[in-house]
């Protein structure tokens, strides 16, 4: 399990999917994943996105209007990145509320505490920031293909696949808002490119019919504002004679009066 490997162990899965991506197989998933990924990414706006984990290079912040792209990979063996790019996913060096968007494509499967990752998503997002999870649905035929042939140690078939409902757990459990989900790629996880294109069909039966079923999904939920309402003071009535002097009644009046007239 990768809650038990070593991080240079996680890398070398991590080198491994990179290569998975270049077969037949991964090049089909790769592109379904760019053309989700760029209908999620349009509706997302600010100054600065940050993708935590890469596949094939920045090929999904390309897809994104936002001006300021940053790409930061936790595999220490990758040398085409700038240098000083490699982190650690769940201590990122980036500044408290300063991003508009993380991504986190199949990020959080290959590493030992998705959930603290999540929790620096949080820590980094500004208020009303948007958190963007792709991964595989362990609910599929990707998910059982998983199970058959994780013992071999194989990424992606290694990785630990987690749900969509998990992820939407955490998430709404650090404050987060589920705006979107969408699932894509329904065709069983086969290297053979004649026996995938006849399976096209399932694709648009998926959709229809099982959506949950999904090999991939993707995410997306909106930090919540969190507003301090002020508690008034409640002030008490002042009680009469208390802070001023008391205002003659008409009675009081008409006592007086006779008072003076005994008097003469």
């Amino acid at each position: 399990m990768i809650t038990k490997l070593r991080r240079c162990e996680i890398n070398v899965f991590r080198h491994d999917l990179r290569g998975w991506y270049n077969r037949p197989l991964g090049q089909q998933l790769l592109a379904e994943e760019r053309q989700q990924m760029e209908r999620v990414l349009a509706n997302l706006f600010g100054y600065h996105i940050l993708q935590v984990g890469c596949l094939l290079g920045d090929d999904l912040l390309a897809y994104s209007r936002i001006p300021h792209k940053v790409l930061l990979d936790p595999d220490a063996t990758r040398r085409t990145l700038i240098p000083g790019a490699y982190v650690y996913p769940d201590s990122l060096p980036i500044a408290t509320d300063s991003v508009d968007v993380v991504l986190l494509p199949h990020t959080l499967e290959f590493e030992r505490n998705p959930h603290q990752i999540l929790r620096e998503a949080d820590r980094v997002l500004i208020p009303e920031g948007h958190v963007v999870v792709m991964g595989f649905n362990p609910w599929s035929l990707w998910g059982m293909a998983s199970l058959l042939r994780g013992r071999k140690r194989k990424a992606p078939w290694c990785a630990n696949f987690l749900s969509p409902n998990r992820i939407r757990d955490w998430v709404e459990l650090l404050g987060f808002d589920v705006v979107r989900v969408e699932h894509f790629f329904f065709r069983p996880p086969l290297q053979h490119r004649a026996i995938m294109a006849r399976c096209n069909l399932m694709e648009r039966l998926g959709s229809r019919f099982w959506p949950r079923l999904s090999g991939v999904y993707i995410l997306v939920a909106k930090k919540r504002v969190t507003t301090i309402t002020p508690i008034k003071e409640r002030w008490r009535k002042a009680r009469p004679g208390v802070g001023g002097l008391v205002q003659p009644t008409t009675r009081g009046r008409a006592v007086s009066s006779q008072s003076s007239g005994e008097v003469k």
